[in-house]
């Protein structure tokens, strides 16, 4: 069967990615395992979507990693998760230097464990001069923690005198988000047949095109991303206009 690949359109290809990395457990369910197991198999995932990411030359790839939601988890899941991301920064910084990637995180850092916090920072300092794909992942994250926290920060400024509220709008807004210097998703993907968005980047994929699948996050590899964009490529994206207006 012919690759997705070979059918995309090279100068259609959305400069950012995101990914709802969903289906762990019910993987590792199936499998007569722990849920850890499943994590620890998402892992292979990872690495072949961000390798096709970087070959079919997207820009921006978000992997929604480790919501604000998860730290409800059973605490010995949260530890296992945790060892694991630390395990993951040591063996793939390597390949990730290797194919040009650099890493950047969105979400609330301070609590993650100063063992995390370490690896990150010396992962994402260490690939800082990399210009291809930037991974992007989204740990301890959650929309409504960043939009609540952007509009502390807005009126902290207003207070200091920094902005006036007649400066508010859109772009000033987007400037105080995690994401501020990332174009929002043109894509957004959600394994698992699930159709929630979960807390995901809500300002953000307000006209990002979704793709759901029934496919767990073990079983995801790079071609089923080049199927998710050539799906994308074939929509009609109109923002609010009328199909007459995108011809015309």
């Amino acid at each position: 069967m012919e690759s997705f690949r070979n059918k995309l359109d090279k100068n259609r290809i959305p400069k950012h990615v995101a990914i709802i990395m969903d289906g762990n457990g019910r993987w590792a369910e199936k499998h007569g395992k722990a849920r850890v197991f499943g994590h620890e198999n998402g892992v292979e995932s990872v690495r072949s979507v961000v390798e096709g990411a970087g070959e079919i030359g997207v820009k921006h790839l978000t992997l929604y990693a480790f919501s604000t939601e998860n730290w409800l988890r059973p605490k010995p899941e949260v530890e296992a998760l945790m060892e694991l991301l630390v395990h993951a920064i040591d063996n793939e910084t390597e390949l990730l230097m290797k194919n040009n990637v650099r890493l950047s995180t969105i979400g609330d850092l301070s609590k993650m464990p100063v063992k995390v916090k370490e690896k990150l920072n010396g992962c994402i300092n260490f690939l800082k001069d990399n210009t291809g794909l930037n991974l992007i992942l989204a740990l301890s994250y959650s929309s409504k923690w960043e939009i609540i926290k952007a509009v502390q920060n807005i009126s902290q400024d207003s207070i200091e005198g920094k902005i006036k509220p007649e400066m508010i709008n859109d772009k000033l807004f987007e400037e105080y988000l995690n994401t501020a210097e990332i174009p929002d998703p043109e894509l957004m993907i959600r394994t698992s047949g699930e159709f929630r968005i979960s807390n995901f980047l809500l300002w953000q994929i307000a006209y990002s095109e979704l793709f759901f699948t029934e496919k767990l996050w073990p079983d995801f590899r790079k071609e089923d991303l080049f199927e998710a964009i050539f799906d994308f490529q074939n929509r009609e994206r109109r923002f609010g206009k009328t199909r007459e207006q995108l011809t015309m």
